[in-house]
């Protein structure tokens, strides 16, 4: 069965004024158990992960001052919105449900998080909405804990994921592979083990051909035996944050690629959700919900 995290802090309330839209996280569940794509069995909801598994990845004292509520206010700002405990909850949470995912992915073949894809937050900071890392955390649990040797994280998302690359820029069991606007936020780019930028209003033919061809390669290079998937649905023209120009079909056949080249591989993916900012709340649902039901298409 796939198993799917997803836990009713996820949609944490923001302060009034950030536009970060929570409310899909709970619409994406209900919208897939609505349409009979899921069912209840297939959604679990994660503990908060141990302190062990953030610290493997993450400065301690970044972690004490999460914890502590005592991060700069400088520091929140790039963030994006102000600490408080039901927060820092809410990223352990999704951490740990990237773990398990992952675990479970390993037995199933694929397993989601309905959250997560935090990729902007680095061994010492947060931006972007991300405190913690939780791809990165979960890549590193399956190293330390024996169950892969070598780990390929592609990161789809229309931002750079330059917090994964600076975690992992001295490990050479993670392979990290960004396809981002080069345009786009973070400004200040980090180095991946391979990085495409892609020139404002990419469309679909040239992003999905580019796709198609680096991803196969990368395997190949790599040898991994486990692959973690950034499935942001900023890349959409109708993103409002993004700068890329691609079709709602085209973001569904971008997970195809991935999907397909993992099932076709015998490789366990898990799947992080990552960015959607188009003004209508529906269309990013319905984006995200294509990643699940191609997936359930072909793993199902």
């Amino acid at each position: 069965m796939i198993k799917i995290a997803y836990h009713p802090i996820y949609a944490h309330p923001l302060p009034e004024g950030h536009r970060f839209p929570m409310v899909k996280y709970e619409l994406i569940p209900a919208q897939l158990l609505h349409e009979g794509t899921i069912e209840a069995s297939n959604l679990f909801a994660p503990k908060p992960t141990q302190e062990e598994n953030i610290i493997s990845v993450h400065e301690k004292a970044y972690w004490e001052q999460l914890r502590k509520l005592t991060l700069p206010y400088q520091e929140q700002r790039r963030i994006g919105f102000p600490l408080d405990t039901q927060l820092v909850e809410r990223e352990i949470r999704i951490a740990q449900g990237t773990i398990d995912g992952a675990i479970y992915a390993q037995k199933n073949g694929i397993a989601f998080n309905v959250a997560g894809g935090t990729h902007h937050a680095g061994s010492n900071w947060g931006e972007g909405f991300c405190l913690l890392n939780d791809q990165a955390i979960a890549a590193s649990y399956l190293l330390r804990n024996g169950l892969a040797k070598r780990v390929l994280i592609v990161d789809l998302d229309v931002h750079q994921g330059n917090g994964t690359a600076e975690i992992f820029q001295n490990e050479d069991r993670v392979f990290t592979f960004s396809m981002h606007g080069d345009k786009n936020f973070p400004f200040r780019k980090e180095k991946s083990d391979l990085d495409i930028p892609l020139s404002d209003g990419t469309q679909d033919q040239e992003f999905l051909s580019v796709l198609s061809e680096n991803l196969p390669a990368i395997i190949r290079k790599h040898n991994p035996d486990f692959v973690f998937y950034l499935s942001g649905v900023d890349i959409l023209e109708s993103d409002k944050l993004g700068k890329l120009a691609l079709s709602k079909s085209a973001c569904k056949q971008r997970d195809q690629i991935v999907f397909e080249t993992c099932f076709r591989l015998g490789l366990p993916v898990q799947v992080s959700m990552g960015g959607g900012y188009s003004e209508d709340i529906k269309i990013i649902v319905d984006a995200h919900c294509n990643t699940f039901r191609t997936a359930f298409d072909l793993f199902g």
